[in-house]
């Protein structure tokens, strides 16, 4: 099914706060944006480091793959990101983040192509993707492609997508190759996250020393048990799992901040701190995590305005 306006506005509502868009050049109009010797555009680190609350993790692994990847002059492979983690916890702010950061019109670019599990695909019906994908490519030398609730792809819609995340070989070195990006968000496996994120926390230790290697092994293991029998993750086809935390009341009073920034609207501490008590934390007893991350914090903003 066509990835068609209507659903782009309505992954847009998904995300969760806004940021000045960034004029980037664009021919095709999709030119990736090269700045001395990074390839990596330099508000792409600015944003994540600022605007992204409670995920050092998902910070640093997105940053580090897509600089290498971007650096790479003939890449093999598509670079494929897997985001996990509950819902509001910053995966589809990342991946906007994304889009804007690497071309002018952001979501909107031609060179951006994003698909909502439930909307694009209710049936097992799916032949016009893959012409979709090839004439995207065809168009641009940079090309990114986001599934949102990756989680509730059909299985065959999984296979399907195998042979444009395979290896290839590159055909010379006279010119770049086309870098192709391709970003699945996903709720399974947040869960497992909070586990060990609890865990951490009742022992007294700062969630900030949290390592990939203290959630991967728990990750992978709930991502099989998903669209883990898929050949993406058996093939090893997906580069990298991203786990996103879960939020903290802290985190929620950042995001409240950031939103009365961006509606350019005065605020208080305690503003900040009645927003943040709108929300419901988990567990019962601990009451430590935001159950909807900061989702419709930006929307709560109106229940206390004069």
């Amino acid at each position: 099914m066509e990835a068609v306006h209507h659903g782009r506005n309505m992954w847009q509502s998904r995300t969760m706060l806004g940021w000045p868009r960034l004029h980037l050049r664009e021919s095709c109009p999709c030119v990736p944006l090269t700045v001395a010797s990074s390839f990596l555009p330099p508000g792409l680190e600015s944003n994540l480091s600022v605007r992204l609350h409670g995920q050092h993790l998902a910070r640093e692994l997105v940053l580090r793959t897509v600089r290498g990847y971007l650096e790479m002059p003939w890449p093999e492979k598509a670079l494929a990101l897997s985001f996990h983690g509950w819902s509001g916890t910053g995966k589809n702010f990342v991946a906007r983040m994304l889009a804007e950061n690497l071309y002018r019109d952001g979501l909107r670019s031609d060179c951006v192509k994003m698909f909502i599990a439930t909307f694009h695909f209710p049936h097992p019906t799916y032949e016009q993707l893959t012409s979709q994908i090839q004439g995207t490519q065809q168009r641009c030398p940079q090309s990114l492609f986001i599934f949102d609730e990756a989680e509730k792809l059909h299985p065959g819609l999984l296979e399907l997508l195998g042979p444009h995340l395979e290896r290839h070989a590159t055909e010379g070195h006279s010119t770049e190759s086309p870098r192709n990006i391709f970003l699945f968000l996903s709720n399974l496996g947040g869960n497992v996250v909070n586990e060990v994120v609890l865990t951490w926390l009742k022992a007294g230790r700062p969630r900030e020393e949290i390592t990939v290697e203290d959630l991967e092994p728990r990750l992978r293991a709930e991502i099989m048990g998903g669209f883990g029998h898929s050949r993406l993750v058996k093939e090893d086809l997906i580069d990298v799992f991203v786990p996103f935390l879960p939020l903290e009341y802290r985190h929620v009073r950042l995001c409240a901040r950031d939103a009365f920034l961006s509606q350019e609207l005065p605020h208080t501490e305690e503003s900040l701190d009645e927003i943040a008590k709108m929300m419901t934390y988990v567990p019962k007893e601990e009451q430590l995590f935001s159950s909807q991350g900061c989702k419709s914090v930006a929307q709560r903003i109106t229940y206390i305005l004069p």
